[in-house]
């Protein structure tokens, strides 16, 4: 198995994740787990962007269709949140693919709060032709 990327700075994250929810639980709306996320990374000291907005340049035109991403660590984890009571699909890595594709950034990490076990998945992007 090769080295993982951003190794140190995903132990944090995912024990601050474990934090939120061992102290909310599931069943929550993602955005209670974002502004919970919010206050124990700025607790925490770690550097973030919430809500960051990607656009699309197709041939020099901005295409009208944008991706906003949940937050970005430190400007090199996109990180997404999400509150399913069944687990993540191919539509939630697809999105994850989307913003690493448009921000340059090579891991994100997808986050689920919505089981009674917090769930997480690491999408690395190696090569990106939209960097």
């Amino acid at each position: 198995m090769s080295d993982l990327i951003y190794k140190k700075e995903v132990f944090q994250i995912i024990g601050l994740c474990m934090e939120v929810h061992n102290n909310l639980g599931h069943g929550f709306k993602e955005i209670v787990y974002k502004d919970a996320l919010e206050m124990e990374f700025e607790n925490a000291d770690i550097i973030f962007d919430r809500e960051v907005l990607y656009t699309v340049n197709y041939k020099g035109i901005i295409l009208p269709h944008r991706f906003k991403a949940d937050f970005v660590i430190s400007d090199q984890i996109i990180f997404e949140v999400k509150a399913l009571s069944k687990g993540f699909s191919e539509e939630h890595i697809a999105q994850c693919i989307n913003y690493l594709k448009l921000s340059g950034n090579k891991l994100c990490l997808l986050v689920n709060f919505g089981e009674p076990r917090l769930n997480y998945k690491r999408i690395v992007l190696e090569n990106s032709r939209f960097k």
